[in-house]
């Protein structure tokens, strides 16, 4: 039942975002850009009705009044194609920085192009960057969000961290807060795999952490917060949703929380 779930919703995913960029393009296209981000936000939305409705996939949003007013960094975990677009409703206008290559796939390039989006060649050194940086806090100058996800790229549930370091130098040249964001989307919608699981998604938006730090100590205060809150987040949703299948990275830091507890536990 949940190969047969999967590929249905998988087919009508798909069919939604080509369907919605050819239907709304002239509408999309002829409005402010500002404007013209609700149509994307819709499709975000009308996504999480399809895999509630389908596979049987909820989700809910804890700690939106951590989002501060005004241009800030998002830090989220990346696991799954599903949290680069869950949060899209609720950040007033992001901005992502992509992968160049990104923005020459028809219609999807147009529409990030229309919202400014910032191609980067990740081979790129020296000016090239300078020019990212100028045009990154351009965009956020404007009161836009920047949404970075500070491992680079997808990783497992579970999985040991690799944070890179220019999550840090964002934060030092922009001079922005960074909220930290955790969710375990990859439990449910798994990379390399077409299965979809049913359950429930927590996104959980921490405290921001405010402009000014050292970068060394903004780094490790980042690391830390992230890791300790998605460690907590991970047992909270393996507990609550018994049958899902979990993977072995998320199985043995299970194991590894559970017996750091125990030894805890133990008298000195």
């Amino acid at each position: 039942m949940i190969f047969f779930r999967s590929m249905l919703f998988n087919i009508l995913f798909y069919a939604n975002i080509i369907i919605r960029m050819i239907v709304l393009s002239p509408v999309y296209f002829f409005l402010p850009r500002r404007t013209a981000f609700r149509i994307p936000k819709n499709w975000a939305m009308s996504n999480h009705r399809l895999m509630k409705a389908i596979v049987g996939t909820t989700y809910s949003v804890e700690g939106l009044e951590n989002l501060p007013d005004g241009p800030f960094i998002a830090s989220p975990k990346h696991q799954s194609f599903w949290d680069v677009y869950a949060l899209l409703p609720f950040i007033a206008d992001p901005l992502f920085i992509l992968k160049r290559e990104l923005m020459w796939i028809p219609l999807f390039g147009w529409y990030a192009m229309k919202q400014r989006m910032i191609p980067i060649d990740r081979g790129a050194r020296g000016k090239v960057m300078a020019d990212l940086m100028k045009r990154t806090k351009a965009e956020m100058k404007t009161g836009r969000q920047l949404v970075i996800y500070p491992e680079g790229t997808r990783r497992p549930p579970g999985a040991e961290p690799q944070y890179r370091a220019g999550i840090a130098r964002l934060y030092r040249d922009l001079d922005m807060p960074v909220v930290p964001i955790v969710c375990h989307a990859g439990l449910f919608w798994p990379r390399r795999s077409l299965n979809r699981y049913p359950g429930h998604i927590v996104i959980r938006i921490l405290p921001p952490i405010a402009p000014g730090l050292p970068q060394d100590v903004f780094f490790k205060q980042l690391v830390e917060t992230m890791e300790k809150a998605s460690d907590q987040l991970l047992i909270e949703t393996a507990e609550k949703n018994p049958d899902l299948p979990l993977p072995p990275t998320a199985v043995a830091r299970i194991a590894e929380l559970q017996a750091q507890k125990t030894a805890d536990q133990l008298p000195a």
